[in-house]
């Protein structure tokens, strides 16, 4: 019997393992930029629950097919990752990462360990002709590109020669660069998404997402997100929605209009199904469009610990195993499950808090405490192996949820067609709604007459309009002389209205006549629907809003009590003349709380 062959391989970094980890432990990345091709993958699920996973590629006149074997890691220190080969050369290959500190502190060390087992004289021939060395040349560069992108030395993770456009393909990128910046919302950043489009690893662009290009750019975010709609516009990107996975993370719908949106998605990899929210899972991202960079199919990498950053431990544990792993995990709260389908435990871990054990039974995830400080002690009193996870509740970091993109006025003006199918209803965690109307509407319009009140309500309608995009909302509707807004953040629709009822009087001072505005805002759940042909929102949240917006007496902004006591709220309104009142309101049996305030 063939016996395993392995190569270890040292690495020294002049940064700390936490800046090497999420370049090294990208494996997508890491892989495409090492050359290595992509492959298919298919997921069968088992009758214990559990998932099969399969890779497939063609080398050649031949097809390699093997098992991809859950990567195992604890998030900062190691990662080791195998594959057992149903034909080919090789039985199996396993790659592990071990990141430790350095002597001196401020560096660290990567002994990176590739194991392969021959299948045959092939096999054997394979390994004996330089396979551990070829590879270690390569790795080794991508490890040295690591380094000097920790340490701010280059733009890149990794050294990438992307396929070069031609002539045709750059001047009619140049002239959508264009189109874009002559538009409200290139912000002087067109050039550089082209430039991004045409030179990134596909890693980059299977799934843009502008909240990340934002941070990268330094820039504001909405100024990254109104680029990328503009160029799908344009033509230089396409978009989608996408139906997050809520324990992996990862899409598993995706579609091109809100109205092909499912209730719902399986997940294979989890083996679980979910529904829709979109202040969690329904995501809008993009990719360039196929004329400007056509990107491949299948995978660089299935199970990457940087595809899922929120995951900071996963281990397979054998039938009745006991371990421990040191392990450093941050203050906040987490979920300790299994990769298999089943129970989850939720605990919340204090600064200088022991770590728990976890223990897995039959039917049951339970949190002790670990015996040995910095370390998470790891118990499997089952029969079967199971793949124990930690991972973060935080949601994706740079997703650009539903509820977000659709409360931004530029999503509302240039795609008004992207709604709902008439009927459909999707549940919304959040939003904020800002209120708005016009005192003595009617007195006004029999002083003016008809024709003059319209243009000196279309005007305020403007006016209302350019503060409310400014402050990252979007106007819902009209309705009569009012104005429904829309907002993810309650700070930015409190700071909408005070802005409204500072600015007013510049206003006021262009028009015949002065208007007096009321204002009132509420934020909290309701559903999305469509209605007359708009993406709108129904339920007590909006009426709250609307009827507070009714004991607002003009020049001032009733805010509802909940909102006002918002930590970012509180202090935009905390050198305000702010009165609280409690009042009963039409169609809500308690009396309600609000502060009304008089910027």
């Amino acid at each position: 019997m063939a016996q395993p062959q392995s190569r270890t391989f040292h690495w020294t970094f002049e940064n700390p393992a936490e800046a090497i980890w999420p370049l090294l432990a990208d494996t997508v990345r890491f892989n495409e930029a090492a050359g290595l091709p992509r492959y298919e993958v298919s997921e069968t699920a088992q009758p214990d629950g559990s998932v099969l996973y399969e890779g497939r590629m063609k080398r050649g006149p031949f097809t390699i097919a093997w098992r991809e074997i859950p990567v195992n890691w604890v998030a900062g220190r190691w990662f080791e990752h195998r594959r057992e080969f149903l034909n080919g050369p090789l039985k199996d290959l396993t790659a592990r990462l071990v990141l430790s500190p350095s002597t001196d502190g401020t560096g660290c060390r990567g002994d990176y360990t590739l194991t392969a087992t021959p299948a045959n004289l092939l096999g054997r021939l394979v390994l004996k002709a330089g396979f551990f060395e070829s590879t270690a040349k390569t790795f080794a560069g991508l490890a040295a590109d690591a380094d000097r992108f920790a340490g701010g030395l280059s733009v890149e993770p990794f050294t990438f020669q992307a396929p070069a456009p031609g002539p045709a393909a750059r001047a009619k990128v140049a002239e959508l660069v264009a189109a874009i910046e002559a538009g409200p919302h290139g912000h002087g950043l067109a050039a550089r998404l082209a430039e991004h489009l045409l030179t990134a690893q596909e890693a980059d662009l299977v799934h843009l997402r502008p909240l990340a290009l934002a941070r990268r750019w330094q820039v504001e975010e909405r100024a990254a997100i109104e680029l990328c709609l503009e160029a799908v516009r344009a033509g230089l990107l396409d978009m989608r929605w996408d139906l997050l996975c809520p324990r992996c993370r990862i899409p598993k719908a995706a579609v091109e209009a809100l109205d092909g949106l499912p209730q719902g998605a399986h997940c294979d990899s989890c083996n679980i199904d979910y529904e829709r929210d979109f202040s969690r899972n329904v995501e809008l991202s993009f990719q360039p469009a196929a004329a400007i960079r056509p990107l491949g199919s299948g995978e660089h990498c299935l199970f990457g610990p940087m595809s899922t950053p929120h995951i900071w431990l996963q281990r397979t544990l054998a039938p009745g195993e006991d371990l421990t792993e040191p392990c450093g995990l941050p203050p906040g709260r987490y979920a300790l499950r299994t990769l298999e389908p089943g129970p989850e435990c939720v605990v919340d871990l204090a600064e200088g808090a022991p770590l728990p054990a976890v223990t897995l039974d039959d039917g049951a995830v339970t949190a002790g405490t670990a015996e040995r400080s910095g370390q998470i002690a790891l118990h499997n009193r089952t029969a079967r192996p199971l793949t124990v996870i930690v991972e973060e509740r935080r949601w994706v970091r740079d997703a650009l949820t539903a509820d977000r993109v659709t409360a931004l006025q530029a999503f509302r003006d240039l795609f008004s067609d992207q709604v709902l199918r008439p009927g459909d209803e999707v549940a919304v965690a959040r939003i904020s709604l800002l209120f708005t109307d016009l005192r003595r509407s009617t007195e006004l319009y029999g002083r003016i007459g008809d024709a003059a009140a319209y243009h000196l309500v279309r005007d305020h309608f403007a006016f209302l309009g350019a503060i409310v995009r400014r402050h990252n909302g979007a106007v819902v509707k009209t309705i009569g002389d009012a104005v429904m807004a829309a907002f993810t953040a309650p700070a930015d629709a409190v700071a909408a209205a005070l802005a409204i009822q500072r600015e007013i009087a510049d206003f006021n001072a262009r028009e015949a006549l002065p208007v007096v505005i009321k204002l009132g805002v509420h934020e909290g759940p309701c559903i999305a629907v469509t209605l007359n042909g708009r993406l709108d929102y129904f339920g007590s949240t909006v009426n709250m809003a609307a009827r507070l917006q009714g004991k607002s007496e003009g020049g001032d902004l009733v805010v509802s009590q909940s909102v006002s006591e918002e930590g970012a709220v509180a202090s935009l309104l905390q050198h305000q003349d702010c009165v609280h009142e409690t009042t009963k309101l039409e169609g809500f049996d308690q009396p309600v709380a609000y502060c009304r305030v008089r910027p």
